[in-house]
């Protein structure tokens, strides 16, 4: 027999739940926003703008995949406490295991719906730029990069996203040299941003005929793909362009001209390289992202860096910061005698 009045409390709890998350996405905010974006769509301009129409319908997209999520967990919701207040009334095995099993089922939606309202960070939602670099370690670090690409290749596809390679260099013996990819979809960046950083494998070497055991090291630079960030400006004075035959497998038309692109920003010596699209001028588009990208990041670790230098070295309120005043405490009661203590 099951007990439905813990059922009634688990729904109860779902219900407050759900309001919390209602606040959060500010469901009515969505509403009114997807409203305005859907006035935008009819004008007669509107598609004049390829660009700028894509990125109105993706945030339409977006926008409506969440009210629309919101509201089945809500009328789900409505229907499991209805079930259940009639159980209380009429016994039914059959339907108290299937009551059971969806609120189960409707807890992990929860979860994982409260998630994704944790990546509310500006650039959460855009689509992310990866680069691999192998460090110390020769082929063993070339060969830990091409696992991790692997990896991130597989953990892209299982979860409904979009992988494409931007630019690849293969490693001398095994794994790879560098390579830089884009995942496409929704919170892509905001779930990818904590990889950054230099990843390392111990392990017994496979090329190694000792068997001796290596520890090898790959950097991952995770960026978000800029869109429409208007206050990221290049001067084109400031860029030197270099057209270069794509090295990649990629047909016979994409070995014959030169259509990849290495551009180079000047003043930061930032360099970025694009060879996957047959078109010289795709390249340049993708390329120029991935630059605002790099130089959007590396603003933003300035803007850090002289906020940290503003604040100065922030005091540990804790044991570890009054320890001189322990130490004087200890020797002080150490004179006494046991009596006096």
């Amino acid at each position: 027999m099951f007990d439905l009045e813990e059922n009634r409390r688990y729904l109860l709890e779902l219900q407050n739940r759900l309001k919390d998350l209602e606040n959060t996405l500010q469901i009515a905010n969505l509403k009114t926003e997807l409203t305005a974006l859907e006035k935008q769509t009819l004008k007669e301009d509107f598609w004049e703008d390829s660009q700028k129409s894509s990125i109105v319908y993706a945030k339409m997209n977006t926008i409506q995949k969440k009210i629309r999520i919101f509201e089945k967990l809500k009328s789900e919701l409505e229907n499991l406490s209805e079930l259940n207040e009639l159980l209380l009334l009429e016994n039914d095995v059959s339907l108290e295991k299937e009551l059971v099993s969806s609120i189960q089922k409707m807890q992990a939606e929860f979860d994982n719906l409260e998630i994704q309202t944790l990546l509310s960070g500006k650039y959460d939602a855009n689509n992310a730029i990866v680069t691999l670099h192998p460090g110390a370690g020769g082929t063993e670090s070339q060969d830990w990069a091409e696992m991790l690409y692997r990896m991130y290749t597989r953990w892209a596809t299982n979860n409904g996203y979009t992988l494409k390679e931007l630019d690849y260099l293969d490693g001398e013996e095994a794994g790879l040299k560098s390579v830089t990819f884009l995942v496409s979809g929704e919170n892509a960046y905001g779930y990818l941003k904590s990889e950054n950083g230099v990843h390392r494998l111990v392990r017994i070497s496979p090329f190694d005929s000792g068997g001796r055991r290596h520890t090898s090291f790959a950097s991952v630079e995770v960026l978000p793909e800029i869109t429409e960030d208007t206050s990221i400006t290049i001067n084109p004075d400031d860029l030197r362009i270099d057209v270069f035959r794509s090295s990649g497998a990629g047909g016979q038309h994409i070995n014959k001209t030169s259509s990849a692109i290495r551009m180079v920003h000047i003043p930061t010596n930032l360099v970025v390289t694009c060879q996957s699209e047959r078109s010289q001028f795709q390249n340049r588009d993708t390329a120029m992202r991935m630059l605002k990208s790099k130089l959007l990041a590396l603003r933003e670790k300035e803007e850090r860096q002289k906020m940290a230098d503003i604040k100065g070295t922030e005091m540990e309120i804790g044991w570890r910061k009054s320890n001189s005043f322990l130490c004087f405490l200890s020797l002080h009661l150490s004179k006494r005698s046991p009596n006096q203590l």
